[in-house]
Parts: C-alpha cells; structure tokens; sequence
C-alpha cells in the first residue's frame, strides 16, 4: 500500500510539472521511481532500466491526451510527425536495445548529464535560431533517429530534443511543441515495446514487472498524472511560470547531482 501511494504521489508530481512548465514527465518520473525502487528494495542491476521502461509506457498513456489537445489548437504538423516517425521508431526500438546492455551506474550518468543539459537549456533561456527548413528524406530518418535513441536512454518523449530541432528549422514554437507532442507518441510506443522485449528474462525483476516496466508502478503514475495535468496547466495561467523554471532548472542540478553521486557511494 506504501508503495502504491508513492507510485502515486510520482504520477501526481509529475503531471502537475508536465502540465505547469511544459517539461516531459520522464525527467520527474525517471528520478523519483530510481529512489523508489531502490527503497523497494529491487535488484541494484535493473532499477534504471525499470524506471526508464516504466516512464516510457506512462508516456504511452499521457502523450494522447497532450497530442490531441494540440491537434485541437492546429499546433500538429502531421506531414513532419508522419516523415520523422519511421527515424523514431527505429532509434528509439535500438536505444531500449543499448539500455539494456548498460550497466545501472552508467545509465546512472548518462541521465545526470543529461539532466545538466536541460537545467542549464531552461536556466538560460537557450533557444536555437531558425537556419533551415526541415531536411529530406534522409536528414529526417537521421534526425529521427538520434532523437529516438536518446529519448529512449533517458526514458522521456522527445520534446527535450525535438522541439529544438523543429525550431532549428524555421517551426514556429508553438507548432514545434504541438508536433513534438505528435513525435512523443511513436517513441512512447517503439519505447515500450523495445524495454518489454530486452527486458523478458532479465534475472530479480520484481513482482508485475512485464519486462523492464513495473505494471503496479505504471497503473498509479497514469492514474494521478491523468488527473493532475490539468491542474498543472490551469496554475501557468495564474502564476510566474518563467521564474518557476528558473527554480526547476535548479532542482534538476540538485537531482542530477545526486544521481551522479548514487553511482559512487
């Protein structure tokens, strides 16, 4: 029951952030289910690897919603979802294959870094210049594909990378973020799908574990996310949210930090 509150409570968090500062989830819910499990007692050898595959199949779930409410506002460009989504699927599917041969304490890093690079992207308020239209066939399939694989490596939908990549190419910013919203949904799938099947077999998985994604801790961030985005959403109408990603940017130093820390004592 302990257990199911906090599964809970990470969902909640996760969905007001989402909906508040516009960040994926996978950048809260990666963190706080690593400790989770770990407090859960799970093997030391899989607990990032289920906390990426977990976050991933929540954003199975929320990127729907996300993907609808900006298709309902004209913000999709479909054309470039549809191009860019055989590149997605094919990085992401290939970076769950990666994750799964990566050591906790390397994935440990690898999502500390990263982390560093986002506080540092919000806390600076860094934005790429448009420079270029969006590539062809094979630049796309490329791009697509780098996305993916990073996006799957850190257990997040994308819009970390590919909001800035559609903006890079002369996508107004909030057509880049509607359609990044239409790119988080393949990745939610080739991520889901990819941590399921590299994690089937893998030695001390713990109980409802489907693969590297903990059914349990799954059904309770869907649960309370679903419920809270909303709330998120409603509260950046009314207050600073420029100043509150400054704070965020912050905490994700503090957390990065700590992750880094983990891996040595």
């Amino acid at each position: 029951m302990v257990y199911i509150v906090l599964y809970l409570a990470v969902g909640g968090v996760a969905g007001v952030l989402a909906g508040l500062l516009g960040i994926g989830g996978g950048l809260v819910i990666v963190p706080m289910l690593t400790s989770v499990f770990t407090h859960q007692n799970v093997a030391h050898e899989v607990i990032v690897h289920m906390a990426l595959g977990t976050s991933l199949a929540s954003i199975l779930f929320t990127s729907i919603s996300s993907m609808r409410s900006h298709h309902k506002h004209n913000a999709v460009v479909w054309p470039v979802v549809f191009r860019i989504t055989p590149g997605i699927l094919v990085g992401t599917f290939t970076g769950t294959w990666i994750a799964s041969m990566l050591s906790t304490n390397f994935l440990k890093c690898f999502f500390g870094i990263f982390l560093y690079y986002v506080a540092t992207q919000m806390l600076m308020g860094i934005k790429p210049k448009p420079t270029r239209d969006i590539p062809g066939t094979a630049g796309i399939f490329a791009a697509g594909s780098i996305i993916g694989v990073f996006s799957s490596l850190v257990g997040i939908g994308g819009g970390t990378l590919s909001v800035p990549f559609l903006t890079w190419c002369n996508t107004k910013i909030h057509k880049a973020i509607g359609t990044s919203a239409g790119i988080g949904f393949p990745i939610a799938v080739a991520g889901f799908i990819g941590y399921v099947i590299n994690g089937l077999g893998a030695p001390n998985l713990p109980p409802l574990s489907l693969g590297f994604v903990n059914l349990g801790a799954l059904a309770g961030i869907v649960a309370a996310s679903v419920l809270t985005a909303p709330i998120g959403v409603k509260l950046a109408h009314s207050l600073p949210v420029d100043k509150l990603k400054r704070v965020f940017a912050v905490l994700l130093y503090v957390v990065g930090t700590r992750m880094l820390i983990s891996v040595f004592w």
